[in-house]
């Protein structure tokens, strides 16, 4: 249902495909924007990108649970996180590889960006995935 391509005449990623193809009629799902909050509200780890990045992916498989799928059927993702650290941008790809997350591999961009919406707020996650058919939310 999924097909992950790394381009042959590119530099092999790591840990991402550059492209995932899925057929059509597959179900996919849209995903807002996976942020650091916990189910007050409350921004989880402040000052701390990986334990924001650790509640993002927790958050990010609640989402994917309510439309019927989860980590392993996300096709491609946007990591966004508050540096222009590089260091700081490794340290949450850490957590989202220990995550299981990248697994497929999925395609992914990994990005530092100025701020994001919550006070305190330094890592979210977009994400596209595949919903399997007969699943159920």
């Amino acid at each position: 249902m999924i097909q992950r391509v790394t381009a042959p005449g590119l530099f092999p990623p790591p840990t991402y495909s550059h492209a995932s193809v899925v057929e059509a009629g597959t179900k996919l799902a849209f995903l807002a924007g996976a942020v650091p909050l916990d189910e007050k509200g409350e921004v989880v780890g402040p000052g701390d990108p990986a334990r924001q990045a650790e509640q993002v992916i927790a958050n990010l498989r609640e989402q994917l649970r309510a439309v019927g799928s989860d980590l392993a059927h996300v096709v491609v993702t946007d990591v966004y996180v508050v540096s222009s650290e590089p260091s700081v941008l490794s340290e949450v790809w850490e957590v989202v590889e220990a995550s299981g997350l990248s697994t497929g591999p999925h395609s992914s961009t990994l990005l530092g960006v100025a701020c994001l919406g919550y006070t305190g707020q330094l890592v979210e996650i977009t994400a596209t995935a595949v919903v399997p058919e007969g699943a159920r939310p």
